[in-house]
């Protein structure tokens, strides 16, 4: 349809909806959102029952109380419950953390009502709004192209094709694949270069890019962590699960009661399963985020702690971030090197007058240099600067009257449109590019009886010379970059500047041996050979913004996390490339709304600091992971180990949840402990080949100790069921607690490597309830009894000796060298749940139903644009 029709079925018009039609229109197409924030507390309760293991033995629970057990199946249900309770509890505190995150950032478009343009969030968006669209920003609807200005797109997270796609404003063939929709800009898809106006057709889940999103959920994926995470605890659910036969067949035929067979096998299986691992992952992840936001670092969404953490590549701007941002005119040359006013005037009539309140940095120092007004010149028309031709044009009459045209850029391409340039003048450039100084050159000619200017104009110009500026490397640049490189980042420079200048920086800064590409050698590359050569160089001068994407997608090709750091418009390809986009505070609004990351600070210390706080959350969160495959894991097995040869249980139902529930509550204090420096030097990854070899190396270990308290309460104090059950219990929760100090370490604990004073208080605090317990009114409800003197003692030596056999076992098991870790390659599937966090909606997003002819053809399980390779 021509896009007159297209407005007119829409019902609006050039200047859009009013905003009584754009709200009646809201309410019945709803948000335009793909993902949900929402936080429904039964959803959140519904998660801490959904274990198998739980419900039966709940239900075993119930059974007991049926038929006349009443004190055993309350005391288990008061333990339940309050296991429930605390993972409920905490879980919904994080979740409602990230969901108030989620409110806090707005991701706009600019929207026209009733001709007047507003800032409209993306998410209130319906169709027939008209939109504008500019460079670097993310189409925010499916739309019909109304005006188009070089418009060019970038839809490669719908088709899997990485070049630019021209737009126009003609109709095209109905039914035209996807590819083809030159008429159309696609929901989720980046504004390539160019401006356009268009009107909205499509919004969510009735968008393509909708219709892919939702097929992955409509809540926010889960990251690889969490992945790896729920990977292990299926792993532990079948280690669970092959107990809880066996331990229920075991106790069959050994007579023992059918109910008390049973709730012992799921007490044993339940005892097993990470009950609170989500809910440490959550809260480690909302306390994170505070942190950072104290360290001047803020995160878009909290999955981005964990990328931030993963890190080991970051591309860099220059200016402001190695350099003190305060560029300041130094001085105006002729070819020949020699001083001449003359040329800064020049400069000052090709200026944009609107710099003198901000803008290009080079303009800016121009403005504020003091320099003499260009007082009598008339600019009457130009061509403003654009990444490709790198110069900047005016048309303007000189206080005499004569028309010129003035021209200034960089001097490449300055001097390439120049004609009789002395020899003299290359000389005069490279001494100040070596020097490190940042130059523009100018140029002009007569253009008599011009009345407008192009691109084509610029050309037979006469140099004029040289603009000059410094723009010095911060102080701490070189000790920043330093301690990025000790964390296992490389840190890799993209710039618009001169490939000496840029050299002569990374010298300053303790880049040794630079390979600097410049954006020339970047389009000689295919992709392939980009690949390699992006790896190799140490910085990219002279490059422009699809340049800075192409650097980026080359070096993911590695399986490596990256990171781009930059703050103007032509750094918002590059962020959207990235696997983390990092900007600043005070970033123009296109590129903060790219990033996933903002920066307080344009500081690569306080990247530094964030990086380190993502790397300290998962290290403590492998820190329970680590407990539950070692001495939790190993007195479970002893537990079911003993009741084959004792005469009565072990350990009953109860007092082992009540144990289990003692554990999980010290271990809430895990996400506030400190981390060794040596833990943080290189990208955490999950390994549960790692993981795996933990648990057979010290799950036996523990299991010895448990068999040394069962032969003392046996052989030495002659203990019955229940004087055996409390030694077991103080003695079993002590290890399984107090081991975390010494698996929190690979250096001597407390000596050279100290835990959290909240870690300490918890731990400790868990360890007294444990032994205070038997002697407590309520201990004979729960099966207990109080301890002999004597025998706390010898489980306090037993204690001392488990954890210095830990300690030794530990450097033999942290002696067998780590092997490289696995690339990390992240599919479409990551590229689509990372743009779907920005149409994102405290409403539950509206599931799509089409008819199966609607819907995109999915063929061998792939989706729209799915990378084949990967």
């Amino acid at each position: 349809m021509p896009a007159e029709e297209v407005l007119a079925a829409l019902g609006s018009g050039p200047s859009g909806l009013s905003d009584e039609s754009a709200a009646r229109r809201l309410r019945s197409h709803g948000p335009n959102a793909v993902r949900t924030h929402a936080v429904s507390p039964s959803a959140v309760l519904l998660r801490q029952l959904r274990s198998p293991l739980l419900v039966l033995l709940a239900a075993a629970a119930a059974v007991s109380f049926a038929v006349g057990r009443h004190p055993d199946a309350v005391i288990i249900g008061i333990i339940l419950l309050g296991s429930v309770g605390l993972g409920f509890a905490n879980e919904f505190r994080a979740e409602r953390a990230a969901a108030m995150l989620h409110e806090r950032i707005r991701h706009t478009a600019v929207c026209l009502r009733g001709d007047r343009p507003l800032s409209l969030d993306v998410t209130d968006l319906t169709p027939g709004d008209v939109v504008r669209l500019s460079a670097g920003e993310i189409v925010p609807a499916d739309v019909r192209l109304l005006a188009v200005q070089s418009l060019t797109c970038d839809e490669s997270v719908l088709t899997g094709e990485g070049r630019p796609v021209p737009k126009q404003t003609g109709p095209v063939e109905a039914g035209a694949a996807l590819a083809e929709l030159s008429c159309c800009a696609l929901m989720g898809t980046v504004v390539h270069a160019g401006i356009g106006t268009a009107v909205v057709v499509a919004t969510g889940g009735r968008t393509r890019f909708g219709l892919v999103a939702l097929q992955l959920g409509t809540r926010h994926p889960e990251t690889r962590f969490q992945a790896g995470l729920r990977r292990f605890s299926e792993l532990l659910l079948g280690v669970a699960a092959v107990l809880t036969v066996a331990i229920f067949v075991i106790n069959l035929l050994l007579a023992r009661p059918l109910l008390q067979a049973l709730l012992f096998s799921l007490a044993i299986a339940v005892g097993i399963t990470p009950q609170l691992l989500p809910a440490i992952v959550t809260t480690s992840l909302a306390s994170g985020s505070r942190r950072l936001a104290r360290i001047k670092v803020l995160v878009k969404r909290l999955v981005c702690i964990e990328d931030l953490g993963d890190v080991d590549v970051l591309v860099t701007d220059k200016t402001g971030t190695l350099t003190r941002a305060a560029v300041a005119y130094a001085e105006a040359l002729d070819p020949y090197g020699d001083p001449r006013p003359a040329v800064a005037t020049l400069g000052l009539v090709c200026a944009d007058p609107s710099a003198r309140g901000g803008g290009n940095p080079l303009d800016v120092a121009l403005w504020q240099a003091g320099l003499p007004e260009p007082v009598g010149w008339k600019v009457l028309a130009g061509v403003p600067f654009d990444h490709e031709r790198r110069m900047a044009s005016v048309l303007a009459d000189d206080p005499d009257g004569v028309r010129l045209l003035v021209v200034k850029g960089a001097p490449e391409s300055v001097l390439a449109r120049c004609e009789d340039v002395p020899d003299r003048a290359e000389q005069v450039l490279g001494d100040r590019f070596a020097a490190g100084a940042r130059v523009i050159a100018v140029a002009s000619r007569p253009a008599l009886d011009v009345t407008a200017v192009s691109p084509a104009d610029e050309a037979r110009l006469h140099l004029a010379g040289f603009l000059v500026f410094a723009d010095p490397v911060k102080p701490d640049a070189n000790e920043a970059v330093a301690r990025l490189t000790d964390l296992g980042i490389a840190v890799k420079i993209a710039t618009g500047d001169n490939a000496l200048v840029t050299a002569q920086v990374c010298a300053q800064i303790g880049m040794t041996g630079p390979l600097v590409l410049t954006g020339a050698d970047v389009d000689r590359l295919d992709d392939a050979a980009l690949v390699d050569a992006a790896d190799q160089a140490t910085a990219f001068a002279r490059v422009t913004p699809e340049h800075k994407a192409r650097i980026v997608r080359a070096l993911r090709e590695h399986g490596r996390a990256v990171a781009f750091l930059g703050d103007g418009v032509n750094d918002a390809l590059g962020l959207h490339a990235a696997d983390v986009g990092i900007s600043v505070d005070t970033a123009t609004d296109v590129v903060k709304d790219a990033a996933d990351v903002i920066l307080l600070d344009k500081d690569l210390h306080v990247l530094a600091d964030g990086v380190v706080e993502g790397r300290r959350i998962f290290t403590n969160t492998v820190k329970y992971v680590l407990m539950g495959t070692s001495s939790n894991f190993g007195n479970m097995f002893s537990a079911a180990a003993a009741s084959a040869f004792l005469p009565f249980l072990p350990m009953l139902p109860s007092q082992i949840l009540l144990n289990n529930l003692l554990y999980d509550t010290g271990q809430l204090a895990i996400p506030s402990d400190r981390v060794d420096p040596e833990q943080l030097r290189s990208p955490s990854h999950w390994d549960l080949h790692l993981i795996r070899r933990f648990m057979l190396f010290f799950g036996p270990i523990s299991s010895v100790f448990d068999f040394l308290t069962f032969a003392a309460m046996i052989g030495v104090l002659h203990a019955g069921p229940a004087l055996f059950r409390s030694g077991w219990f103080v003695e079993s929760l002590a290890t399984q607690t107090l081991v975390i100090f010494a698996i929190r370490t690979r250096r001597t604990p407390f000596f050279r490597s100290r835990p959290s004073t909240l870690l300490v208080f918890a731990a400790g605090a868990v360890v007294l309830a444990g032994v205070l317990i038997p002697y407590s009114p309520w201990a004979a409800v729960l099966g207990f009894r109080p301890l002999p003197a004597t025998f706390l003692l010898a489980v306090g030596v037993m204690v001392v000796a488990y954890l210095a056999l830990v300690e030794g076992g530990k450097r033999l098991f942290y002696a067998e060298p780590a092997g490289a870790p696995a690339a990390r390659w992240r599919n479409t599937a990551h590229a689509v749940g990372r743009r779907a966090a920005r149409f994102s909606h405290r409403r539950h997003a509206r599931p799509l139903r089409l008819r199966t002819a609607a819907r995109p053809r999915l063929r061998a399980g792939r989706r729209p644009g799915w990378d084949r390779r990967r």
